[in-house]
């Protein structure tokens, strides 16, 4: 797919960070932007923000954890448009986490578990079907992490668990995909090269009652890009940042040249995941990987 005009394209998450950064990239190419989000705040502002650019926009709540809400929004948005020519499974989460996995509760796994890979599972219920029985082409892209898919921080245990189980989703999402002879191509985007400048740090605004976050849990201070970076800074690191413009450049690019892994990566990343490999070959002890 080379041209994004009049292409009516999904974004989950799509009120802030990366997923607003594709949105706006592809209201500027001409395409008709529906985006859904939990922050009812965010998702007012950019729909706003989308509509400036293009009056086709549209912002729809949706709580991607529930596959109720999600087959709501493919509803409405084929009810409009008649079709999606561009899905992206975009919405994440982090749950605060910087320590070890058992100093976390059932709430935090869960609230992580819910967003990250159940909305991965109930995007792909609610869009899947009718993105299969359409003969144009189409692009099904599912918002990954590099920490979880191809190396394991050890971090930040409960974020890098869910993105190694949506990696699995999306590796298999294409293989399906390839094997019927869908016209649904699948991607898998890898923010990056380096530590995006998003919210996904916190986010306790999105953050349900019912999971809420246990006040005596550990608390390492990093709750965003700035944090993060002082953080690195106090041992000597100085941390590189990338910007969701950046991202959103890559991501389309990638579709654009029918890429499976949208996946730039430093040197650094690069020899950790072949540490990894080589680990795997030769059966060795995992090598630590270091921020």
């Amino acid at each position: 797919m080379q041209d994004f005009k009049d292409k009516v394209a999904v974004i989950t998450g799509g009120a802030g960070g990366v997923g607003r950064a594709i949105a706006i990239a592809l209201a500027n190419d001409g395409a008709k932007v529906v985006i859904s989000d939990i922050n009812d705040k965010k998702l007012e502002e950019t729909t706003a923000e989308l509509k400036a650019i293009s009056p086709d926009a549209m912002g729809i709540r949706a709580d991607v954890s529930k596959l109720d809400s999600v087959l709501a929004l493919a509803n409405a948005v084929y009810e409009k448009f008649g079709q999606v020519d561009l899905m992206f499974a975009n919405a994440g989460i982090g749950a605060g986490e910087f320590g070890n996995l058992w100093d976390y509760d059932d709430n935090d796994w869960n609230f992580s578990w819910n967003v990250n890979v159940w909305g991965v599972i109930n995007s792909i219920r609610a869009f899947m079907p009718r993105m299969t029985a359409c003969k144009n082409e189409s692009h099904f892209l599912i918002t990954g992490s590099a920490n979880g898919a191809v190396v394991k921080m050890p971090y930040t245990p409960i974020y890098t668990a869910t993105k190694a189980a949506v990696q699995s989703i999306t590796e298999n999402l294409y293989q399906q995909c390839v094997m019927n002879g869908f016209t649904v191509k699948v991607s898998g985007l890898f923010p990056g090269p380096h530590t995006v400048a998003t919210g996904i740090f916190d986010s306790s605004a999105v953050r349900p009652e019912e999971l809420a976050a246990n006040p005596n849990k550990p608390d390492f201070g990093m709750k965003d890009v700035e944090s993060m970076k002082k953080m690195m800074a106090e041992t000597g690191v100085e941390m590189d940042v990338t910007e969701p413009e950046e991202v959103a450049e890559t991501a389309l690019q990638g579709i654009r040249d029918d890429k499976f892994w949208i996946l730039p990566l430093t040197t650094e990343i690069e020899d950790m995941i072949e540490a990894r490999h080589q680990s795997i070959m030769n059966r060795t002890n995992p090598e630590i990987p270091s921020l």
